[in-house]
């Protein structure tokens, strides 16, 4: 998730979503018991906050129950964590920011029979691992490579009559991004007229902007931060140098110092409160003075999964595990189904373009 300046946003926020924390033991007629694991304290108590408040906003909202568990982000934290959820007699659990956690706690949970969704972790050898071992991990973030698999097949759908030009910044995320693009797009038989790795961090970019030109490229893939696409951009047009310019899911980012130009393109994941299944949930917390950003609509959604699943294996005597396997849920992200492989069966990263201050979704397959 972005953390720009909702950082200060989430911090005046706190007490109002420590509150809703603060109910996390209550006790409700009836419904399920469900496991909230975030972090609590240290560098990533504001993410820790936002993913229990939209659980929490959920779950009260549902008339469940639920055990919040700090999350220190090691593997003993995780077994910790797991022991946690154990004594409280959660029936599933939710949230889970980092890796060692869920490396930690996933082989108790399995012996507890206790699925747990992730809202945050990407690593696909870990879900490799879960999947081998038979840890009931379930993932509601993108898979690695879900955000290139998107980026090649628009490229394929929309520039494949069109010279395009494929760069990075040198970083790992860029080079990995684009690298994989590259070989994808080739296999295909669509071969960029440029490809290279550029200076990142430069206050101009007219040099590269001109080698794009001198190579014919009217089209860039560019694996890089949001500044340096902005600058890129900027110095194509100042140069009346025709190129249209797409990011990465990096571009999810602070629009400084230099602003992106209208029309500037990104594979990035969605603003969920802007998704017409969100309104619901984003009116009501917005009623109860939160600020759905960040964390807080993906956690609500875990929760509405958790709930959804555990009652209709009740119902129907099954294990929790099996009911999330290709069961269509309707959530405050849209509906939601996890494959045998227990990932999302949609890519949530969507062709966005740069209009006035946000990215809004592309609906015509224009440039």
């Amino acid at each position: 998730m972005v953390r720009d300046n909702r950082s200060m946003n989430v911090l005046r926020r706190l007490p109002l979503l420590f509150t809703l924390l603060s109910a996390a033991g209550s006790s409700y007629a009836a419904g399920i018991h469900i496991g909230v694991v975030a972090p609590q304290n240290g560098n990533f108590a504001m993410l820790g906050a936002e993913i229990t408040a939209g659980a929490n906003f959920e779950i009260q909202a549902q008339k469940d129950t639920a055990t919040v568990v700090d999350e220190p982000c090691t593997e003993d934290g995780g077994r910790a964590a797991a022991e946690a959820l154990i004594a409280a007699k959660a029936q599933i659990a939710i949230g889970f920011l980092c890796t060692e956690t869920l490396e930690g706690a996933l082989p108790r949970l399995k012996d507890a029979g206790i699925p747990a969704i992730t809202v945050s972790v990407r690593s696909r050898i870990l879900m490799e691992d879960a999947l081998k071992n038979g840890w009931p991990l379930f993932r509601l973030a993108p898979v690695d490579g879900a955000e290139a698999a998107m980026a090649i097949s628009t490229i394929l759908k929309n520039w494949a009559a069109e010279p395009m030009a494929l760069i990075d910044d040198g970083t790992i995320h860029g080079r990995e991004l684009v690298g994989a693009i590259r070989n994808a797009l080739e296999e295909k038989g669509l071969k960029p007229v440029f490809t290279d790795t550029y200076r990142p961090g430069q206050e101009q970019q007219i040099a590269l902007v001109r080698r794009l030109k001198k190579a014919g490229a009217t089209r860039v893939f560019v694996g890089g931060d949001r500044s340096d696409v902005a600058v890129i951009a900027r110095d194509a047009r100042s140069e009346n140098i025709p190129l249209t310019v797409m990011g990465g899911d990096a571009m999810r980012a602070a629009d400084q110092p230099v602003p992106l130009l209208e029309g500037v393109q990104a594979i990035a994941l969605p603003d969920f409160t802007g998704l017409p299944a969100a309104q619901p949930t984003v009116q009501a917390m917005r009623a109860g003075g939160i600020e759905p950003d960040g964390y807080m609509l993906p956690a609500a959604a875990a929760a509405q999964i958790a709930s959804q699943s555990a009652e209709s294996a009740k119902a129907e005597n099954k294990p929790i595990a099996d009911k999330l396997v290709g069961t269509t849920f309707q959530t405050a992200i849209g509906p939601i189904t996890f494959g045998q492989n227990h990932e999302l069966t949609e890519n949530f990263y969507r062709r966005q373009e740069w209009r006035g201050n946000a990215f809004v979704p592309m609906t015509t397959p224009s440039n």
